[in-house]
């Protein structure tokens, strides 16, 4: 779009309710570990890099399919949206056992189900789990701004002590 970039906010913890913070923390960490051109995307060369150093290599067609299987806006790189679709997918056991993206899922040390990623009934249960998490991810938002307003507090009566003790040196 003219002035702008076109792409909408992306706000990972609030589509992705199924993974915890820490889950999404480290995706984002896997994602821009294999970012080489620091561009918020993976393309097909970085993608080749993270199969072979997660000890999975893919033909270079095998990458095309991979990237293809999640890529949304078709620009045949991965954004991080579109990688977290890949753990998604593999937590909703909705990736064949054995494409890439499965071996990327299983490989990256990022556990997106204890219960592994085969059958409906691990969906479903990891859907109620989401809900679950939703909460607790609700609940972690409140109690960091629960800090956060006891520290200003904190600091906002430092500072009136601090102004008071100064005014009796200045009289």
């Amino acid at each position: 779009s003219p002035g702008g970039s076109g792409r909408r906010v992306f706000s990972p913890a609030g589509e992705f309710r199924e993974f915890s913070r820490r889950q999404l923390r480290d995706m984002e960490r896997l994602f821009r570990q294999y970012d080489a051109g620091k561009d918020g995307f993976i393309d097909l060369m970085e993608l080749k890099l993270m199969m072979e150093k997660l000890g999975a290599p893919q033909t270079h067609l095998g990458l095309k399919n991979m990237i293809k299987e999640v890529d949304e806006d078709l620009d045949s790189k991965l954004s991080f949206r579109e990688f977290l679709l890949i753990f998604r997918k593999a937590a909703a056991g909705e990736l064949q056992e054995d494409s890439g993206l499965h071996a990327l899922a299983r490989l990256s040390e990022i556990d997106v189900s204890t219960e592994g990623v085969k059958g409906a009934k691990n969906f479903f249960e990891a859907k109620a789990q989401a809900i679950n998490e939703a909460s607790r991810f609700e609940e972690e938002i409140k109690a960091e701004q629960e800090e956060k307003k006891k520290q200003a507090e904190e600091l906002k009566q430092r500072k009136a002590a601090f102004k008071e003790l100064q005014s009796t040196f200045t009289q």
